[in-house]
């Protein structure tokens, strides 16, 4: 969560806003931006608004597209899932 946080803050500064104008423009509240910024907690719809409103669309869009594993077992049961509608 540092990092994301540091990111954030990073991203916000090059496009020259202070959390207050960050605030206006995503609709979360200014302390809480600050709160992730100093301390990393947020919520992930707050975090989400932030990221959409500093131009990260694409990138918060494309999360979680592809499957990931890190055997064959796991994908193979990736792949016997695919079309599953509900959880067992």
């Amino acid at each position: 969560m540092q990092q994301l946080a540091q990111r954030l803050q990073k991203r916000r500064l090059e496009k020259g806003l202070s959390r207050q104008a960050l605030s206006d423009l995503s609709g979360v509240p200014a302390p809480t931006i600050t709160r992730f910024e100093q301390h990393y907690a947020i919520s992930m719809r707050q975090y989400l608004d932030l990221a959409l409103t500093l131009g990260y669309s694409e990138e918060v869009a494309s999360l979680m597209d592809e499957p990931k594993y890190k055997t064959m077992d796991e994908l193979e049961t990736i792949r016997n899932n695919q079309n599953r509608k509900r959880g067992r």
